[in-house]
């Protein structure tokens, strides 16, 4: 059974920084791919960034790039997601996503495994 388990979520002021992670367990699992999501109130889930576990590539959306930092411990199933200058905008539930072939993809439907989620508040 795979199972991703989130953490690092809490109540910031804006400006300030944080520091999520993703711990991936599973026998076996080896996911070519993850990625961080979040929604945000009445929205819909929304990609932030994804990270290849074979090469170590990143990518970004828009408003996550020179922000946000993905990366990856492959020893330990670690999925950490850096957070800097955060906006109350960035307010959401952060949820960690795998999926088993390869590809940086930002549909949500293209991940087969998701954690429960870690709530990120900013506030101004």
């Amino acid at each position: 059974q795979v199972q991703l388990a989130e953490s690092g979520g809490g109540l910031v002021p804006d400006g300030d920084s944080l520091t999520l992670t993703c711990t991936a367990s599973g026998n076996p699992f080896r996911p070519a791919a993850m990625a961080w999501f979040r929604q945000a109130p009445g929205k819909g889930r929304e990609f932030v960034a994804a990270f290849g576990w074979v090469a170590g590539s990143t990518y970004y959306e828009d408003f996550a790039k020179g922000r946000f930092t993905i990366s990856g411990d492959n020893a330990k199933n670690i999925l950490t997601l850096q957070m800097k200058s955060l906006k109350p905008d960035d307010t959401a539930v952060y949820f960690c996503a795998a999926r088993l072939q390869i590809g940086l993809l930002t549909a949500a439907g293209e991940y087969e495994h998701w954690g429960q989620g870690t709530q990120v508040t900013v506030f101004s």
